[in-house]
């Protein structure tokens, strides 16, 4: 028996050596973690690099299978890091590169001395990483994890090599080069598209990122995110007291003047708030401002196709859905020339008509009225092209007949001062020449009440005043829709200072903080000037803002269950800022008066789908089932469609949420 157990035995050891021999040296999901790379550094042996993307390394011999357990050249030209290496330079506009692809390289085909690996150096990877990150960041893309500096780089201590060594070749560095950095301004006047405009927007945030972000407030009906750059002091968070402000561009696809402006004002706040600019920062400290570069980026795609310069009147104005955007929000002014007459009726912040939903709603639409009530915007700007002349509401005529007739807002004389502020500071606007563009409205000092210019309904501004606290100004910015690139430096000097005193025009007027007699703030309550048939409300923590011109006032403030309260104020003519007027409202038995205007707001509730309304989801998205992984593949970055190739095998790594 002893001799029977022996072979067993020594068969059972070659079988258990056998097995761990044969089992797998990579557990699934670690190859893409880069823990199976250390046991390759003693095997393979020196070849030729000929690897096309990677040719130009400084060393001529690499070794398979490389440090991410790619076994030979053609795994890795079929592999996603390889892939991402070569479109890397287009996915960044140029930035980082070759120092990006070379360090890259030197972990997929490493430096080979003695059959051997030698790692590159650690401290080569920080510094590409610190300046390289915030170009990741401006696309959504996470760092790749076979740039782990940590993982695949070593010390100089274990014998480590600078893959970028060639690039360092005859470059004399300087004292200048060594001293720190001044800040600067420097802005392309180039036409962008969508991708660039992200990038820029997102480059713009990180360079400046305690005073500005990035956020999206829905998609388009094609799936591209309606990006917002804001600036504050406390970007991302409302300050009590502090107004908002948004401009909203390229809401017609082929009008786009303004959305390069907001680009352009976008990287301008920035460098100039970095700068010391005492103007910048004052307005930044004290304000939050909201750019939204395109509404329709969708429709500005079909109008780019014909390039700057040869685009017709119309071609791009819409959406994917054949939409006008201006036309498509709640028709709410109809109603007001409706009930005007009517002394009690309620004429601001009207309800959405449930017969509105029945018609076809743009996700661009619904993505905007959703941001409207989010965000208690005191004051806007909606950029245009195709004239030279400032518009204020109402745009439709208060008779439907009637398609040029001046149809005022109670506050006709704040929008006025509003849009003689922005003509003021804009060069041609104040040109009295009657053979510019916008020569035609000389006479009315290139402002013109919309509905007085031609009338139509459905129009943001509108919407804007009677639904929201906000006032909104319609800026035609030139007779060129999609003017050639050599016009945007000269439309930039020519509304720079236009955008910048609007924005500041915030404040004037009033605000203040409505509490009770606890000190807790009161919301939606009413804050109503006497002679101005037009109500703002208060915001979640009891602030409002008020916009008036200079005289004598008297103001009160109202809410269901709660006390009223007048205040008679002043406003010089020479004041700069919004005066300060709180009030203290006490809580009463609602039995014991009558209230004209305070309707609970129950009374008001509809059928109003913008409440449950996700600007986010894709724009008739699948069910689950059938399809799935196209639905979920719509979902991703744009730059995901890069790797359509790679199957199922796709670089998931890339993906922020993973």
């Amino acid at each position: 028996m002893a001799g029977l157990r022996c072979p067993l035995l020594g068969a059972l050891l070659i079988i258990i050596v056998g097995v761990v021999r044969c089992s797998p040296k990579c557990f699934p999901g670690d190859q893409a973690l880069g823990k199976c790379g250390e046991s390759t550094s003693e095997k393979g042996t020196c070849a030729d690099n000929t690897l096309g993307y990677c040719d130009d390394l400084p060393y001529s011999k690499a070794i398979f299978p490389n440090l991410l357990d790619h076994r030979s050249r053609g795994d890795v030209e079929f592999s996603a890091e390889y892939i991402l290496l070569s479109v890397l330079d287009n996915l960044l506009q140029g930035e980082c590169n070759p120092d990006l692809r070379l360090v890259g390289c030197s972990i997929l085909a490493p430096k080979c001395e003695k059959n051997k690996i030698v790692k590159p150096c650690r401290r080569v990877c920080q510094a590409l990483k610190k300046s390289c990150l915030p170009a990741f960041e401006a696309i959504d893309m996470a760092w790749p994890y076979f740039l782990d500096c940590d993982r695949f780089f070593v010390g100089e201590e274990e014998g480590c090599h600078d893959p970028l060594e060639k690039l360092r070749v005859n470059v004399e560095i300087t004292s200048e080069d060594l001293a720190p950095q001044t800040p600067y301004t420097l802005i392309h006047f180039t036409h962008h598209n969508y991708n660039q405009m992200v990038s820029i927007l997102k480059k713009t945030a990180a360079k400046c990122s305690n005073i500005a972000k990035t956020y999206s407030i829905g998609r388009s009906f094609e799936g591209k995110d309606l990006f917002v750059i804001e600036f504050s002091n406390n970007p991302g968070q409302h300050d009590l007291l502090e107004p908002e402000v948004r401009y909203v561009a390229n809401m017609h696809g082929n009008e786009v003047v303004g959305r390069e402006l907001l680009i352009y004002l976008a990287q301008y706040l920035c460098s100039e708030y970095l700068l010391g600019n005492t103007r910048i920062q004052t307005l930044i400290n004290t304000t939050r401002i909201h750019l939204l570069p395109s509404m329709n980026p969708d429709g500005y795609e079909r109008a780019s196709e014909e390039g700057a310069g040869y685009n017709g009147w119309t071609n791009g104005r819409m959406t994917a859905q054949n939409i006008d955007l201006n036309r498509n929000f709640p028709d709410l002014t109809s109603e007001v020339h409706k009930i005007m007459k009517v002394r009690s009726a309620r004429v601001d912040h009207m309800p959405i008509p449930e017969s509105y939903w029945w018609g076809k709603v743009a996700p661009e639409t619904k993505a905007v009225m959703k941001w409207m009530r989010n965000v208690p915007f005191v004051l806007s700007g909606s950029l245009h092209g195709g004239e030279l002349v400032v518009t204020y509401p109402y745009d439709f005529s208060k008779h439907p007949l009637e398609e040029k007739m001046f149809s005022p807002t109670p506050d006709d004389k704040v929008f006025k001062m509003l849009s003689k502020t922005y003509v003021a500071s804009h060069p041609k606007m104040s040109d009295q020449s009657t053979e510019r563009c916008g020569g035609n409205f000389i006479n009315r000092g290139s402002i013109i009440n919309g509905a007085e210019w031609y009338s139509f309904s459905g129009g943001m501004p509108d919407f804007s005043y009677l639904h929201t606290n906000c006032f909104e100004l319609t800026l035609e910015l030139g007779c060129e829709k999609f003017p050639t690139e050599d016009e945007l430096y000269p439309a930039w000097q020519d509304n720079k200072e236009s955008l910048l005193s609007l924005i500041e025009m915030v404040h004037r007027g009033i605000k203040g903080v409505v509490k009770d007699e606890h000190g807790n703030p009161i919301k939606n309550a009413r804050i109503s000037v006497k002679g101005i048939r037009h109500d703002i409300t208060t915001g979640e923590d009891g602030d409002y803002w008020r916009l008036l011109i200079p005289g004598v006032y008297v103001i009160t403030a109202e809410a269901f269950g709660y006390s009223k309260v007048s205040k008679k104020i002043t406003l010089p003519a020479r004041m700069m800022k919004a005066g300060r007027v709180d009030f203290v409202l006490n809580r009463v038995e609602i039995k014991t008066r009558k209230y004209d205007k305070l309707i609970p707001e129950d009374i008001y509730d509809r059928y109003d789908p913008l409440d449950s309304y996700d600007p986010h989801a894709q724009a008739g998205q699948r069910e689950q089932g059938e399809g799935d992984e196209q639905s979920q593949d719509r979902e991703k970055p744009w730059w995901w469609s890069y790797f359509s190739m790679l199957g199922n095998n796709k670089p998931s790594w890339l993906l922020k949420n993973n």
